[in-house]
């Protein structure tokens, strides 16, 4: 494996490859696997469980890593093309990217979308140019549009949990939260969910529709392993049956770049925070998934959060082992 950007790049046999290693990895580490291998982070957005878990699972396979942030150059980091460079910046992305490649045998890359361009987001411009420069292996911590890293793990946590791929009946709602927020993570969730063969209801509030683009692209893989997809902005109908609702908050695509109208339009929404009552419809059984970090009483209420239908800390602690897999494949001894 060179690269690992997108869970659409492999096969659901492939993907299932990966999720039997992290598996066994779990039960039964490999602490000299990566002895020696050296994995490059580069964080351009912030983040707790990406990292932790990272540097985390170089460890445990015996190999090292390294971060770099814009915070941490003494320089300063500039990112944006064709900028004459008289102000406080004194290296350009477009050298510092090759520069940290160069110091390890992968390099993993987060960058967060700028919010000002729905196609300029959608096209993953700004990754792609900085992927462009990069000749070693490399992993996708986080893009504009997509957080494969954290779907793999969303997957492994649901087989865990033996919730059902076909036939299973998974909810992505969007959740209320004060500002707008990156649609990676939604985007890769809804993709996920589709490619493993559920039956998948984006539930969100009228003017928070995911991109017509990304829903074709989960409706083919949907297509492709025997999933459904549909829309709706009614929870008792979204929640009938339902064994996973994994919340999460994004900006509006109505008002893509535009605060002022993407305000306007959530000020009114937030009881869209996942409560007890959001599961009067659902499967007795059904799960809570979130990503985290999570605003507790925002996003979902204390009592769903601590109950035992949330998953989260799993979620979270599958980022590793996941992550742990993908390493292996990519920087692991070939027998």
């Amino acid at each position: 494996m060179k690269v690992f950007n997108d869970l659409a790049d492999f096969s659901v046999d492939e993907i299932s490859a990966l999720l039997t290693l992290a598996s066994r990895l779990d039960k039964h580490p490999e602490p000299e696997a990566l002895r020696g291998k050296v994995l490059s982070l580069l964080f351009l957005s912030p983040s707790l469980r990406t990292l932790a878990s990272f540097q985390a699972a170089m460890i445990r396979l015996g190999g090292g890593s390294f971060v770099i942030s814009p915070d941490m150059s003494i320089h300063g980091l500039e990112t944006r093309p064709g900028i004459v460079m008289d102000g406080v910046a004194a290296e350009h992305i477009r050298e510092a990217v090759p520069v940290i490649a160069s110091y390890g045998d992968a390099i993993g890359i987060r960058a967060f979308a700028e919010r000002k361009s729905i196609e300029y987001d959608l096209a993953e411009t700004e990754f792609h140019s900085m992927t462009s420069l990069i000749d070693k292996p490399w992993i996708n911590m986080e893009s504009a549009i997509n957080h494969p890293c954290q779907s793999l793990a969303d997957w492994k946590t649901m087989d865990d949990l033996k919730i059902p791929a076909n036939g299973g009946k998974f909810v992505l709602s969007w959740a209320y939260h004060p500002k707008p927020l990156p649609l990676a993570v939604p985007c890769a969730t809804l993709h996920m969910a589709a490619f493993r063969g559920m039956d998948v209801t984006v539930l969100r509030p009228a003017g928070f529709e995911l991109p017509e683009a990304i829903m074709q692209k989960a409706r083919a893989a949907a297509a492709s392993s025997g999933g459904s997809i549909r829309e709706t902005d009614d929870r008792s109908d979204a929640m009938e049956g339902a064994q996973v609702i994994y919340a999460k908050s994004w900006s509006s695509t109505k008002f893509y770049g535009d605060r002022n109208g993407d305000q306007n339009l959530r000020r009114e929404l937030d009881h869209w925070c996942v409560d007890n009552p959001w599961f009067d419809d659902a499967a007795p059984d059904c799960r809570f998934m979130h990503c985290l970090p999570v605003r507790r009483g925002v996003v979902v209420s204390d009592r769903v959060l601590d109950g035992p239908r949330s998953v989260v800390i799993h979620e979270a602690r599958n980022r590793m082992f996941a992550q742990m897999a993908v390493l292996h494949q990519m920087l692991g001894r070939k027998s």
